[in-house]
Formats: C-alpha cells, structure tokens, sequence
C-alpha cells in the first residue's frame, strides 16, 4: 500500500523540480549578444565545454556546448565605460561577487559581469572534485563573456578586465596567454587587464613556462594573503615575478594574516577537509608551445612514469579559508587603483 504513496511522491518532486528550473529559466534571459544595450539582470549566454589545454587552441575540436549565466551591474554614468568580468573558484558563484564588487566598481563608474560557470552545468562546486568541469571551459568561458560584453553599445570594448578569484585566477592569466587568445579571439579582441585574486595555478601542471611572447603586455594585478594554505603566496609571488621579468607590467600586492576567499562574507575560520590543492614544492611546468611538462628545479622532460610519479607527490588535500573584510577593503582599494590606471579614470 506504500507503493502508490511512494510514486505519488515522485511525481510531486519531479513536478517541483520542473517548476524551479523554468522559473530560473524565465529570470535568465537567452542572448546572443548585448547589441540592444541591455541593462541590470541574469543573463544566459552560449560557450564551450573544452577538455584540455590544447583544445583551447584548437577551438574547432570543442563540440561540447552549454549556457552559462552572466550577472550584468552597469553603473549610472552616461556614455561609454569600462567593465570588468568576475570569475570564480572552486566554490562557485559566492555573495561578494554579486554584491561587494558590483558596488565597489559600479561607484567607480565600472561595469561588472559576474559569470556562474558552474551552475548552468549542474555543478555546485569543484573543491573536492576538480574533474568535473574542465579548466579549460573557464577560460572559454572568458572569451564567450568578453565578446558578449563587448557588443553592448554601452561598454568600451577596449577596457574590459578580468578579474578570477582562486580557481577563476587560472583563467584570468590563461586569458593573457598569446597563443590562447589568439586562438579563441582571432580578431584580436583582448582583455585590457588581468586580476588575480588569492589565484590557484601558481605550481603544477596549470603553470606555464614564463618565457618572453608567452604573456601579452596587458597589466596584471596580483592579490593574495600570505596565510593562504590552499594556494600558498610563495610559488604566486613568484610566478607573477617570472611573468614580469619575461615582459608582463604586474603589481603584486600580499596582505599579512589573510587567509584564502578573504574576500567573502563569511567571517569563520573555516577548513575544508575535502579540498584537493597542489603541494607548494611541485615542481611541473608546462610549454605552451609544446604542451610538454618539465621539472623546473632540473629542466629535464617528464613524461611516461616519472611524470605520474611527479604528479602524485603534487596532491595534497585539506586547506582553510577565511573571510576578512579589513582584507577585502584593501584589496579593493588596490583594485580600484590598479583599474583607475589602466582605464584612465
């Protein structure tokens, strides 16, 4: 007699179900592009889904697709402004990317474009499974974006910045990568600058050899806390360092007990057993030009078993993050300054 309740009760779910994602589905309008100068609002938009590295140079080998969500802020400022697109971490779309930066950039007669990569694909977050959206869709993801935004008759296409917050981080320096923008925006679309807030990537396989033509000339900035235990300030400072020295103007600003997210609402110490992160001392870096991995303490090719070796005693698991928001006030008057600069407010 409980088999009919029990089905019953399906039904009802599934219909609830239904019923959230056509809701959603509703509040987020379907574009092509920005040309009618849309205002605020939630905005779906197309992008690829690509595996790897190299499918991020060669485009035409991506067939996965997928909308992803973009959350638009304009300021009230007439005329054509600046914007800077938001990308998250390992955790998703987070309070401070739909509040603190939309208001802080806004008054500064900024745009904002905060993008939820992860939702539209039907993941919550990645912390502790990374496999389950490809990095490389991040940084396809940044280019979809980018050309949306730089349609809207409202924007100037010339000054749109990224800014990448932990995972996100990965993809906004990616976006710098020569031979990656060339590939995705063969029309010479560019970001005008590159933000990396507490960015992950800074060691292992994520790293890309620094070596002169590999970054583009557009500014970056580098925010991070050097309490950070999930991606530790050291290998950043010195990546960002390596990316200077090949060419690259950066600023890199380290803020004393700040530990990862301090940008969050959440002010509680808080350890994430579950998350996966690269050891500090991992000694990978990869080509660009090659897509071959190297140690580079020895210099010397890694492929075959020293490779997985390597990559093993890369893993590690379990970090902490922590909001602050005498942190998140500094690094957003480091932001502001920085983004003053290079758009010439």
């Amino acid at each position: 007699m409980h088999k009919p309740f029990s089905r019953c009760l399906q039904i009802i779910v599934g219909l609830l179900l239904c019923s959230l994602v056509s809701a959603n589905a509703q509040s987020q309008q379907l574009v092509t592009d920005f040309k009618q100068g849309p205002g605020n609002g939630a905005y779906a938009f197309a992008s690829t889904t690509p595996k790897a590295l190299p499918e991020l140079v060669r485009p035409s080998m991506v067939t996965d697709t997928v909308n992803i969500v973009g959350h638009l802020f304009m300021p009230q400022s007439s005329g054509k402004v600046p914007a800077v697109l938001l990308m998250h971490g390992s955790g998703g779309i987070y309070d401070a990317m739909l509040d603190y930066w939309p208001k802080l950039l806004n008054a500064q007669g900024i745009a904002v474009f905060s993008l939820d990569r992860f939702g539209p694909r039907g993941v919550k977050s990645t912390a502790e499974d990374q496999s389950q959206v490809p990095f490389a869709a991040d940084v396809a993801d940044a280019f979809a974006a980018l050309r949306l935004l730089a349609s809207h008759p409202g924007i100037d296409a010339k000054r749109i910045a990224i800014m990448g917050f932990s995972r996100g981080g990965i993809a906004s320096w990616r976006t710098a990568v020569e031979r990656i923008a060339a590939a995705q925006q063969p029309d010479g679309l560019r970001f005008a600058a590159h933000i990396q807030a507490y960015s992950a990537g800074c060691v292992g396989v994520f790293r890309l050899i620094a070596k002169p033509g590999v970054f583009s000339k557009a500014p970056e900035l580098w925010l991070h806390g050097d309490a950070d235990d999930y991606t530790p300030v050291g290998p950043c400072r010195d990546y960002s360092q390596s990316i200077a020295d090949a060419g690259t103007p950066v600023v890199f600003v380290d803020f004393p007990g700040a530990y990862h997210k301090f940008d969050q609402d959440d002010q509680r110490h808080i350890t994430v057993r579950g998350a996966q992160r690269t050891v500090e001392s991992c000694p990978l870096e990869v080509d660009i030009d090659t897509f071959i991995t190297y140690d580079m303490n020895t210099h010397q090719r890694l492929s075959g078993d020293a490779y997985q070796q390597a990559l093993k005693s890369c893993s590690a698991v379990g970090a902490t993050v922590q909001g602050n928001k005498a942190v998140r006030d500094k690094a957003g008057e480091a932001t502001t300054a920085f983004l003053h600069k290079v758009f010439g407010l």
